[in-house]
């Protein structure tokens, strides 16, 4: 009973009950041991998201592809400082699979580490073709996603996204991106995908995680430039760096066509994925 009631106290609207999957199918499948894994999806969410978290499961995490273990889907969540908040997320956690517990209390400043472990389970637990760092408020059409990838025929030194190329530090303190002269000098950031959704190839990912634990990796607290500034080093040292930019990744919101729409609360999630079945068409809701 107590599961029951935290599973429903989980779902964004009681109108929806009817639509309520078999709870064993939101759990998560083993890792897979003889099976090669094509793309591991690593999703930052916070401790008190869970709403967000189901939203996910009922709907992308349903795809054929991450129900049959060719995709890996995992939520990297930090702790709360409250300890209540903390024992239903162990609890979630023990329940769904799907968590990974990072050994610090969440705040925005250390997402950042959130993505290096993103890095370091897509290499060494799973030792996925492609490693991608979303949002839990971003709808992932992976089937799309992986299609994409594919097709670029790229396997190594590959940043697939939403790619800004010019884009300049925010100076005004009051900015929650603020970045001082100190923490970043210069006058532009090198390349970079935006955050709700990118991409890396094996490789890079791996080289994110030797640098780290050499000691070599420059901390830096906006996660998606952090990993611009990470590939841009690795490009300057001789590494061959393709920047795939998918214009399908909208990251203010979902437009038709879209292969990433974010800002997505768990009523639109839901919208969006029982649009997917019913017309095989990428719309979105109020369409």
């Amino acid at each position: 009973m107590k599961l029951i009631s935290v599973l429903a106290s989980g779902l964004p609207t009681s109108e929806d009950l009817e639509h309520v999957i078999d709870l064993e199918l939101l759990k998560s499948n083993p890792l897979p041991i003889h099976q090669a894994v094509k793309f591991f999806i690593g999703i930052i969410s916070t401790a008190n998201n869970f709403k967000h978290r189901m939203a996910v499961r009922r709907t992308w995490m349903q795809y054929d592809l991450v129900r049959t273990g060719a995709v890996v889907v995992r939520f990297f969540v930090g702790l709360h400082k409250n300890q209540m908040v903390n024992e239903e997320l162990w609890n979630e956690a023990s329940t769904y699979g799907d968590i990974q517990l990072m050994p610090f209390v969440d705040y925005y400043s250390l997402i950042t580490w959130k993505t290096i472990a993103i890095c370091i389970y897509g290499t060494n637990v799973v030792s996925a073709k492609y490693i991608m760092k979303t949002d839990d408020d971003a709808f992932v059409r992976v089937d799309e996603v992986l299609s994409a990838l594919m097709t670029t025929n790229i396997t190594s030194g590959m940043l697939y996204g939403r790619i800004n190329s010019d884009s300049e530090p925010h100076r005004n303190t009051h900015s929650k991106w603020y970045i001082s002269p100190e923490e970043w000098p210069s006058e532009k950031y090198p390349p970079w995908a935006h955050g709700p959704g990118y991409v890396v190839s094996h490789d890079i990912a791996e080289a994110v995680f030797k640098q780290h634990n050499e000691g070599h990796l420059k901390m830096f607290k906006l996660e998606d430039v952090a990993m611009g500034i990470w590939i841009d080093k690795m490009n300057k040292n001789g590494s061959d760096i393709k920047y795939v930019n998918e214009r399908r990744i909208y990251i203010d919101g979902c437009e038709a066509g879209y292969v990433l729409a974010h800002y997505q609360e768990p009523r639109e999630m839901l919208c969006l994925w029982q649009k997917l079945q019913e017309t095989q068409r990428a719309r979105c809701c109020g369409e």
